[in-house]
């Protein structure tokens, strides 16, 4: 752009500037038509001076007070000029009206999109607030990976009515948890307490494949023994296998398998089809020299029929079964230990929808045509999907109602 005094250009027109400048801002708008091929010396001078124009009017915003100074403060982070070169002198303002334009097109099919996305929100807020933190979760779509215990309970699922054998999780959160073992994810192992990452691998294994044998497998959910559990737990840990195995064998009320081991009664309840939905996490930590401690916390959810039903109508009950394990691997070098075996450092477990007072190796599901058969329920309500708190802060004291299955 010339900076030469317009008295000095031999072409310099007689029109006033603001008739002028008039001019130009019609042929933009007429579409370059009327357009000056060439821009004379008088247009430079008015392209100039409406440039210092609009450089005098950003100063005054960015001066200004209220929203608009932060706009500008936030923009300055990236400078873009008042006026981008060629708009108002020569051929350059025919393409910068065609990028105008393309603009405006673009802007428009953003608008009717966007207008659309919010018809979508208004009918189904869900898809909304799915995806906002703490929010209430009621799509169907699977959840990531737990990684952590949650900020709150869970929403819902989409669905209303009872479960059925074809959709046995319906209207419960657990439509969106993984299925069986596959959700028991075992994080990267690495070496820890003096134990190496291959030690530290074994321990995740084997702690996962305990969880598997005691809560998942088939044979072991239709009152059988784990064995394959039994067979990973260190013998040279006192009392641990013994208790457990005198617990299966002869149960009550101070020797309860239900502990660590999930059983129903055969003769009486059995699968709503062949899976169950699984949420929690597993972490380790160094214990303490030559020993590396497992974490998980799970919480498992059972569909349930009552034993010899066949048909579609069957009623549906839910039972939810929360576990937090911590398992040991210890060096045998420095500890009592069997080389490969787990110990058991600490248990806890909390189980609803199932009989009071019942003591017999079996969790007995309450089912929503029938009436509770065991001990009243003293204890407090619970959400049994609230995984929010961890067993060891919120532990509920004798058996309670749940507020939900």
């Amino acid at each position: 752009m010339s900076t030469v005094p317009p008295s000095e250009h031999p072409d310099e027109s007689s029109i006033p500037d603001e008739q002028w400048e008039a001019f130009l801002r019609e042929a933009v708008e007429d579409g370059g038509r009327d357009a000056p091929k060439e821009p004379s010396a008088r247009a430079r001078m008015v392209t100039r001076r409406l440039r210092e124009q609009d450089e005098a009017t950003r100063f005054q915003v960015i001066e200004g007070g209220g929203r608009r100074r932060w706009w500008r403060r936030k923009r300055a982070q990236a400078p873009q000029q008042a006026t981008p070169p060629g708009w108002r002198t020569g051929p350059a303002w025919r393409e910068m009206n065609g990028r105008s334009s393309r603009r405006r097109t673009v802007g428009s099919v953003i608008g009717v999109v966007l207008a659309a996305a919010l018809t979508v929100v208004a009918v189904r807020p869900s898809l909304l607030l799915d995806r906002l933190p703490g929010g209430h979760h009621t799509s169907s779509a699977p959840l990531p990976a737990e990684t952590a215990l949650p900020s709150s309970a869970p929403g819902g699922g989409d669905q209303g009515g009872l479960p059925t054998r074809k959709d046995p999780f319906r209207g419960s959160p657990a439509q969106r948890w993984a299925d069986g073992a596959a959700a028991i994810e075992v994080p990267a192992a690495k070496a820890a307490g003096g134990m190496s990452q291959e030690d530290v691998a074994l321990a995740l294994r084997r702690t996962k494949e305990f969880l598997v044998d005691t809560d998942l497998d088939p044979a072991v959910l239709r009152g059988g023994r784990p064995d394959a559990a039994l067979a990973l737990l260190d013998p040279r840990q006192p009392h641990t296998l013994s208790d457990l195995r005198r617990s299966l064998r002869t149960p009550d009320r101070d020797h309860d398998p239900l502990q660590l081991v999930t059983r129903f009664d055969p003769t009486q309840v059995a699968l709503a089809g062949d899976v169950v939905k699984v949420r929690g996490h597993m972490t380790f930590a160094a214990g303490a020299a030559g020993e590396v401690r497992v974490h998980a916390d799970y919480t498992f959810v059972y569909p349930l029929v009552r034993a010899g039903g066949k048909g579609e109508g069957d009623v549906v009950a839910r039972t939810i079964i929360r576990r937090d394990l911590t398992m040991v691997l210890l060096d045998p070098h420095k500890w009592i230990a069997t080389e490969g075996k787990l110990g058991i450092r600490s248990y806890g477990s909390e189980f609803y929808n199932s009989e009071c007072g019942v003591y017999d190796g079996y969790y007995h599901p309450i089912f929503p045509d029938a009436a509770p058969t065991g001990a009243p329920a003293t204890g407090p309500a619970a959400d049994p999907y609230d995984r929010s708190k961890s067993l060891a802060d919120d532990r509920h004291k004798g058996c309670g109602t749940v507020t939900r299955t």
